[in-house]
């Protein structure tokens, strides 16, 4: 389910966190990341986490922005083969992260656009919403998201490509746990199934994955927290 979905792009994005900054492996492509673009991209992937449900007419992308999402949803979930297509796989997690850093560099305006949807599915996915109420819901997503973006326009947002790859791949693994499986490497149709969820929305997804992916995302933030002012605190007596 959704929920389920944004708790394990928040999970997947704190867990890279302390790699992509790591020298040692990535060199000159290491990244080193303040508080604020650590939460930014938290809600980033989890909002990511969601995306590839914009195949579904009925799901959490198509009740968050009311009409226009529902509209959208109905028409790609058309063009992509229905629900657990195109959009389910490795490809799109690919293409949607590349298209994202092509935005950013050539329609700007664009870019923050798809930033708005994204942060807005990221805030509804982990619970910020009036889930079943609308237009209450539609409109408080599109004040907190509006809020959240206007909040990041100060920071460097250079990581959200990748974030949004992460989120989609981390979707992609969760939906390969449960039956029906994934067509991980569309166009080819084979589907990737390992069924260690039985059932969508079942007892073992509430009562064991989602506590367990809430308790890591919350361990994962006390870390890089804890991480933050002891970096501070070396920084000031060094």
């Amino acid at each position: 389910m959704g929920r389920t979905h944004a708790l394990s792009g928040a999970l997947v994005w704190m867990a890279a966190v302390p790699v992509i900054s790591q020298e040692r492996l990535l060199g000159d492509y290491a990244v080193s990341l303040s508080a604020q673009q650590v939460v930014a991209g938290a809600v980033v992937c989890a909002g990511a986490a969601i995306l590839p449900d914009i195949d579904h007419h009925n799901g959490r992308i198509a009740n968050t922005f009311g009409p226009i999402t529902k509209v959208m949803c109905k028409w790609i979930g058309k063009l992509s083969g229905g629900h657990r297509m195109a959009t389910h796989s490795i490809l799109f997690a690919v293409l949607i992260g590349w298209a994202m850093d092509a935005l950013a560099t050539h329609v700007v305006y664009a870019w923050w656009a798809c930033l708005f949807m994204i942060v807005g599915l990221g805030l509804r996915g982990v619970g910020f919403d009036f889930e079943g109420k609308e237009p209450q819901s539609a409109l408080m997503d599109c004040a907190l998201a509006g809020i959240a973006v206007w909040l990041m326009h100060g920071l460097d947002m250079s990581f959200v490509g990748f974030a949004i790859t992460l989120g989609c791949l981390a979707h992609v693994a969760g939906d390969c746990l449960t039956p029906r499986g994934c067509p991980v490497f569309w166009p080819l149709q084979m589907r990737v199934e390992v069924p260690l969820i039985p059932r969508t929305d079942g007892k073992v997804e509430r009562f064991v994955v989602a506590p367990l992916l809430t308790l890591g995302v919350a361990i994962l933030a006390v870390r890089s927290m804890l991480g933050d002012v002891a970096t501070d605190w070396l920084s000031r007596t060094g």
